[in-house]
């Protein structure tokens, strides 16, 4: 990862479908490549549409968890082409 540790967060507890992948995305537009985000969303469902979403555009899932009903994801932003 370029960087160690992110510097962008994404407190997306209490918001249903779509919405953490909404701000997902709107903070990924404001990102340079190769930073990275840590997200935490307590909706099952952000789980797949994350995974999808990010393989559909080239991000990279660096950590991926779930403790208590709460889902962490370290999101690194692709490289421009």
């Amino acid at each position: 990862m370029s960087e160690q540790t992110p510097r962008v967060e994404l407190d997306a507890r209490g918001l249903n479908c779509p919405m953490p992948l909404l701000k997902l995305k709107q903070q990924l537009n404001r990102m340079s490549a190769g930073q990275a985000i840590r997200v935490l969303t307590t909706d099952p469902g952000s789980v797949g549409d994350f995974i999808a979403f990010v393989g559909l555009a080239g991000h990279k899932i660096h950590e991926q968890s779930e403790q208590n009903g709460e889902y962490l994801f370290i999101i690194e932003k692709r490289a421009d082409s």
